[in-house]
């Protein structure tokens, strides 16, 4: 079995004095999804969080790629390769869709532009975004100014820009959040057939249940901060401790 690409091992992590997870281990393996499951205020969000260098853990270790990356700044993380979405939208409205992938594969660069090469840099960029916005079936709508976008595709462009900085990993905080269930069912399969590339890892935070039994490879499971199960859709779905602690009671 290959090593895993994202490896959390006893992970603890909170807000000043209040401590939100109780040594969490999960893993990614590289070309699949793991989605992380649970009830509001189970530790989901603040994982990623912790993951990511957005709070630094309060113990535990991050490994990406075999690298220690606990507590390294944002910045630093995303530059090891690791891009991540939000449970609200970061885009920018008054910008078209192209404009907005661009800027961030643009960021991807640092400073670099601007030096001797700049042309180079805007050159990959508009390819990245074209390559990002074509994998969300995007592109139709390229020149459209984001705040016209449905929802649904304001939250598939979030994950365009996520894409188009090239990362290794790929974390998605929710991503089906108040969409509709047309739209669910459209973002699932534009999910499935990035995974089907084979180029990207996922961690998913999901809470419809249906959405995760589609698309995880893997689920972990968190119930108060703590991991409760650990394993294949079938294995979660049989648990009787998760059924009781999440699906409750659902087959």
């Amino acid at each position: 079995m290959s090593e895993p690409l994202l490896r959390v091992e006893a992970l603890e992590a909170g807000y000043d004095e209040v401590q939100v997870l109780w040594g969490i281990s999960l893993g990614v393996a590289p070309g699949t999804m793991t989605t992380l499951v649970g009830a509001n205020g189970a530790g989901k969000t603040t994982s990623l969080r912790a993951i990511t260098g957005n709070i630094q853990p309060f113990g535990g270790r991050v490994f990406f790629a075999g690298e220690d990356v606990t507590g390294l700044p944002v910045h630093q993380v995303a530059q090891k390769g690791i891009a991540r979405t939000f449970q609200l939208c970061h885009i920018f409205p008054a910008l078209t869709v192209r404009e907005n992938v661009r800027m961030a594969a643009q960021a991807r660069e640092g400073r670099r532009w601007q030096f001797l090469g700049g042309g180079g840099v805007l050159s990959r960029s508009a390819t990245a975004a074209d390559e990002a916005m074509a994998r969300m079936r995007l592109t139709r709508m390229a020149d459209a100014t984001a705040a016209m976008l449905s929802h649904g595709d304001q939250r598939l462009l979030e994950i365009a820009m996520a894409i188009a900085q090239k990362p290794r990993l790929l974390m998605l905080d929710e991503p089906t959040q108040g969409l509709s269930i047309e739209e669910t069912g459209r973002a699932v399969q534009i999910l499935k057939d990035m995974l089907a590339a084979g180029d990207l890892s996922v961690l998913l935070v999901e809470h419809d249940m249906e959405v995760v039994f589609k698309l995880a490879d893997n689920i972990t499971v968190l119930h108060r901060g703590r991991v409760i199960a650990d394993g294949s859709p079938a294995a979660v779905r049989a648990s009787a401790e998760v059924r009781s602690a999440y699906l409750g009671g659902a087959q």
